[in-house]
């Protein structure tokens, strides 16, 4: 690789640094200032400018005279894949990173479509003897791309929505018929009464049929999900098994998950740190079986 191509993707990965604490303070404070970035990151005004140029066009924040502000949602926003995409990877990866650890090879798993369970996918490739279900094209295509022999990948099929997840009668006619060992759901958002929702009303429904599919509930979720309430709810918090966020989560909402949770894993995005795999319930039927 070229020095200049290597250069260039040094720069990019700097910008994407830049963004996420870009983000990250609006979220925190809600306003933000041009000059109070620029000695936060070390960086001139123009190129913190730009910055806020490029986030406003994906979504995240709204640029204003002189810096940014939270970005307004509704509960029927959506934003597409690309915007999500670029929000808390950091987080996402370490969220990733925690849930392929608590997979046990063999199993029957389900994942719905979102960025962070797009990440997932990255890390299911060397386990062995999966089957996956899952309605988005995002996470088939990762795990087709690294083929293996032992693995099955389902793709329910479906029309498309603008977070690349399939839904409607196609993807509910395949989930109604299945008994997964575990689903990896990604959510738009989670609150103590709305339980965990999204803004599309068919991804909702798709969503809950992957829930109804399983004993077992993983919600992979960053901090920045709490309290974001989308128009529909897919299930209520005490319906995960666990719930795995990252160590920024609010202290309210970690004594709310716990209290409703069996299992709430705090990933690091600093030191990737993961738990122990749990014992999926195809673990258990081999183990009875002897």
């Amino acid at each position: 690789m070229s020095s200049t191509v290597v250069d260039a993707v040094a720069v990019r990965a700097l910008a994407r640094q830049r963004h996420d604490v870009i983000v990250a303070e609006v979220r925190r404070r809600g306003a933000v200032r041009v000059s109070e970035l620029s000695t936060l990151l070390g960086v001139s005004d123009m190129t913190i400018r730009r910055d806020l140029e490029m986030l406003d066009e994906t979504g995240l924040v709204t640029k204003v005279h002189g810096g940014a502000t939270l970005r307004a949602e509704r509960s029927s926003d959506e934003p597409g894949f690309e915007a999500k995409s670029l929000r808390n990877m950091a987080e996402k990866h370490a969220i990733a990173m925690a849930a392929a650890a608590m997979i046990t090879p063999g199993s029957a798993i389900g994942i719905t479509a979102g960025t962070t369970t797009w990440q997932l996918a990255y890390h299911l490739v060397d386990i062995p003897h999966l089957t996956v279900v899952t309605n988005s094209v995002r996470v088939s295509d990762v795990l087709y791309r690294a083929p293996r022999t032992d693995r099955t990948v389902v793709l329910t099929g479906g029309d498309r929505t603008p977070s690349d997840a399939l839904v409607g009668p196609v993807a509910l006619a395949t989930l109604r018929t299945l008994h997964l060992d575990v689903v990896c759901m990604g959510v738009h958002g989670m609150a103590a009464d709305a339980g965990f929702t999204t803004p599309n009303l068919q991804e909702a429904e798709t969503n809950r049929a992957f829930v109804d599919s399983t004993q077992h509930l993983m919600v992979l979720a960053d901090h920045t999900k709490w309290n974001i309430i989308g128009l529909s709810t897919i299930a209520p918090l005490d319906r995960a098994a666990t719930v795995i966020s990252d160590r920024w989560l609010p202290a309210a909402a970690r004594t709310a998950l716990k209290q409703m949770v069996p299992q709430l894993v705090l990933a690091d995005p600093q030191f990737n740190e993961v738990p122990a795999p749990f014992e999926t319930r195809a673990a258990d039927r081999r183990r009875a079986n002897g």
